[in-house]
């Protein structure tokens, strides 16, 4: 008889994974043998983070603030007006302490069809941005990239400052020998099959999978998954999170980043009923995300006053 199950995650979220039927075949090769271990559930030792001093969080916020439609009198061609925040969290395990560290922001009005009017913005400064598609889709994917891009550079400069390890909300966007992993919350790609996948059932919090290398499209990154927390009434996926690097910093660095994701990042989760997407939403990714949102402004004075400038032609 099948079992049924509530999600953990507020319905506003969606789920943690994919249905069966949903999830994507990788287009790449998947070595799972390359740490050359029994698959099976790895606790690593907790004084594996005893040189630890520092961990760093990276994540952004992106947001719609308005539509936007350029008139030439032939054509109107869409836009939008876009803003976005990345920053990071500082976590200080000599004290112990976190604090937010530098915040960037960028506000950007797309046009699509190639096309680089100067638009009205309120004085918020707005860079227009020409978007070679005519698909209105496009606009929010690239507004998405432009964030994506803009977290990468954050977390390669903490990395390159020195910060031993950099946990960045999502997957990795570097090919270099830094020490940043990437912790993607929702499961969308099915990268192991039987008997792999026991391996997943039977981890603990705190516990890892082997790694296993993925060699697809974008470059070469070693993968594993970490078990955050139980969840009462879960199924194999529940509590689970997947983390990855680089594989140009070497099984060696992976395997050492891997046991120490292990350990840190179930202590940074957060109890189930305290956030909707618990436990994958780490507590410092989430006070991130809120102090990131307060940096991009009212989003209804951002859209009030990008309606008044329209209206009376004002930069």
């Amino acid at each position: 008889m099948a079992r049924m199950y509530v999600e953990s995650w507020a319905p506003e979220y969606g789920a943690s994974v994919l249905h069966d039927s949903e999830l994507i075949p990788t287009d790449g090769m998947v070595d799972p043998e390359v740490e050359q271990v029994q698959w099976s559930a790895v606790r690593p030792p907790a004084d594996c983070v005893a040189e630890v001093g520092e961990v760093g969080f990276v994540d952004g916020v992106r947001r719609v603030d308005a539509r936007l439609s350029v008139d030439d009198g032939h054509t109107i061609v869409p836009g939008l007006f876009g803003s976005l925040a990345v920053g990071a969290t500082h976590w200080d395990r000599t004290v112990p302490r976190a604090t937010f560290g530098e915040v960037r922001t960028e506000r950007l009005a797309l046009i699509a069809a190639g096309r680089s009017d100067v638009v009205p913005s309120a004085g918020l400064g707005y860079q227009s941005v020409a978007v070679p598609s005519d698909d209105p889709g496009e606009l929010v994917r690239q507004l998405h990239e432009r964030m994506r891009v803009a977290e990468a550079e954050l977390a390669a400069a903490l990395a390159d400052r020195g910060c031993p390890i950099v946990v960045a909300d999502g997957p990795v966007n570097s090919l270099k020998a830094r020490s940043i992993v990437g912790l993607i919350k929702t499961h969308r790609v099915n990268y192991l099959a039987e008997p792999q996948l026991d391996a997943v059932r039977t981890l603990a919090a705190g516990d890892r999978t082997p790694l296993f290398l993925l060699d697809g499209a974008r470059f070469a990154r070693y993968s594993w998954y970490v078990k955050l927390a139980e969840v009462p009434g879960g199924h194999l996926w529940s509590g689970v999170c997947r983390c990855e690097v680089a594989a140009a910093v070497g099984l060696d660095r992976a395997v050492a980043l891997a046991d120490c994701s292990a350990v840190l990042l179930p202590t940074a989760a957060p109890a189930l009923h305290t956030d909707p997407r618990a436990p994958q939403n780490l507590v410092p990714i989430a006070a991130l995300e809120k102090r990131l949102r307060r940096e991009l402004g009212d989003a209804r004075l951002v859209y009030r006053a990008l309606r008044q400038a329209a209206a009376e032609g004002t930069p």
